[in-house]
């Protein structure tokens, strides 16, 4: 039987306290034996324990007291009854602070209980909204321990790295390298928040760049490290692309102010003749002068040079790697959807060489660009991409099995019939590698066609007392 309805409203408990008492009262009077009915008034007590404060249950408790004394069957003395009320008042007045306190202590475990589930609550809504927003994200998103070992990963995790099946209990490190450098520690006060850009690799070993926003945070399993991963490959291509339309633009413009000098003179040269016919005399006259002039101002445009400011390059030591890997996410999705193999043959730790990183790459395009027209129509497609070192130089060479070339000592001449645009591109290319120090050349000995691009490595720069800056600067400027 339950004595504490701590459910109950308070009038309905002091109405069941009041009738108690009130009964045991009664009975207490109405019953003529020698038997005290005092610790029947436990029961009240408990009950208004719950719903009084500790004063009023003191009052409860004296009133219950001289109710006992009152109806008691013995004789009233001080030496007996005096000792039994105060035992009486304590037990009953204890008995309800007890109520008391389990009252309030319940009250509070309630209260608490509730806080707890309203906390979990909000925590699983919160877990649901975040493993919603983790699950729809189109970025990829992993969490990964100490040793790279990824703890969580969504769906885009896996579309980005193009792998079957969960990413959980796999290495992070293996796709994206570059996290391998970040500390965790566990210390709360050295937790990182950065972002950087890096190349990461997908399951199949296609390469792509990637923009990685990470942090470090702390458990109570240890450190951890949360990233977001998104691919930027198509960022870079459009950029490169840019940057060649651009390129190729200028070079539209170049040709044309070019082609307007030469009709001009073409023309002047024209007239000159004409006069000439009509004087009939060759020696003395000034046509005939004119004429040879203007021969030799014809020779002199058609022979331009084009240089490029050294000012504009950032000439200097190039990790050559790298500039390969931003190659190898243009080249590989084209190749792929033109049926070309690629094949690299590329140091793991190549030298760096004195470039401008930026101009190099286009170079390589602009050789990756002829051999993917050159295999168009070829039955063999394959491009090889191989950099070798020899001495102070390193060499890349762009191999491909297509027809190969069929006039090589007009390669790198300007305006050439049958050539895309105005014929300018492996000129330009040879410009902009002799304009940092290198060179491009056609190996006619490889079948099919090869060209080279050569460069001094960082190595070669002096080092008594000059700048490696001062040095870029001077073997740009020539």
């Amino acid at each position: 039987m339950n004595f504490l309805p701590f459910d109950e409203r308070r009038p309905v408990a002091l109405l069941k306290a009041g009738l108690l008492i009130s009964g045991i009262a009664a009975v207490d009077w109405q019953i003529d034996l020698n038997i005290a009915f005092g610790l029947l008034y436990l029961f009240p007590l408990l009950i208004v324990g719950g719903v009084l404060s500790r004063w009023q249950i003191a009052g409860v408790a004296l009133l219950c007291t001289v109710l006992a004394d009152v109806f008691d069957p013995y004789k009233f003395t001080y030496n007996v009854a005096l000792p039994q009320d105060v035992l009486m008042f304590s037990a009953l007045a204890g008995a309800g602070l007890f109520a008391h306190e389990v009252r309030r202590n319940r009250l509070a475990q309630q209260q608490h209980v509730e806080r707890l589930e309203e906390e979990s609550s909000a925590r699983r809504d919160a877990e649901e909204q975040v493993l919603f927003l983790i699950d729809s994200s189109p970025a990829a998103v992993f969490t990964a321990g100490t040793d790279g070992t990824i703890l969580l990963s969504n769906a885009a995790a896996s579309r980005l790295l193009r792998t079957e099946g969960t990413l959980n209990g796999r290495n992070l490190f293996r796709y994206v390298p570059a996290l391998r450098h970040v500390p965790l520690v566990e210390d709360p006060a050295r937790e990182f928040r950065a972002e950087m850009q890096c190349t990461g690799e997908r399951e199949n070993g296609e390469v792509f760049l990637a923009n990685v926003f990470f942090s470090t945070y702390k458990t109570r399993l240890g450190a951890r490290l949360a990233a977001l991963v998104v691919d930027a490959s198509e960022e870079l291509r459009d950029r490169e692309e840019s940057t060649s339309q651009q390129l190729l633009a200028g070079s539209r413009l170049l040709a044309n102010a070019v082609s307007h000098e030469v009709r001009n003179v073409c023309g002047a040269i024209s007239v000159a003749h004409q006069n000439l016919l009509r004087e009939g005399a060759l020696e003395r006259n000034k046509d005939f002068a004119a004429l040879g002039a203007l021969i030799e101002t014809l020779n002199k445009i058609a022979s331009f040079e084009l240089k490029k400011s050294a000012s504009r390059l950032e000439v200097g030591p190039v990790d050559v790697r790298e500039v390969l890997d931003a190659l190898r996410i243009v080249l590989e999705p084209r190749a792929h959807e033109a049926g070309i193999q690629v094949e690299w043959n590329v140091p793991e730790t190549p030298p760096l060489a004195l470039a401008d990183r930026h101009s190099l790459l286009q170079v390589l395009l602009n050789l990756i660009r002829n051999s993917e027209r050159a295999l168009a129509a070829w039955p063999l497609k394959r491009i090889s991409i191989s950099v070798v070192e020899k001495g102070e130089n390193v060499s890349i060479a762009v191999r491909d099995t297509g027809p190969g070339i069929s006039f090589p000592d007009r390669l790198f001449q300007p305006f050439q019939e049958g050539a895309d645009s105005v014929g300018l591109g492996l000129y330009l290319s040879r410009a902009f590698m002799r304009s940092f120090g290198g060179d491009l050349r056609h190996d006619a000995k490889v079948p099919g066609c090869c060209f080279i691009a050569e460069l001094q490595t960082a190595r070669a720069l002096p080092t008594d007392g000059e700048g490696v800056d001062d040095a870029a600067h001077k073997i740009a400027a020539h």
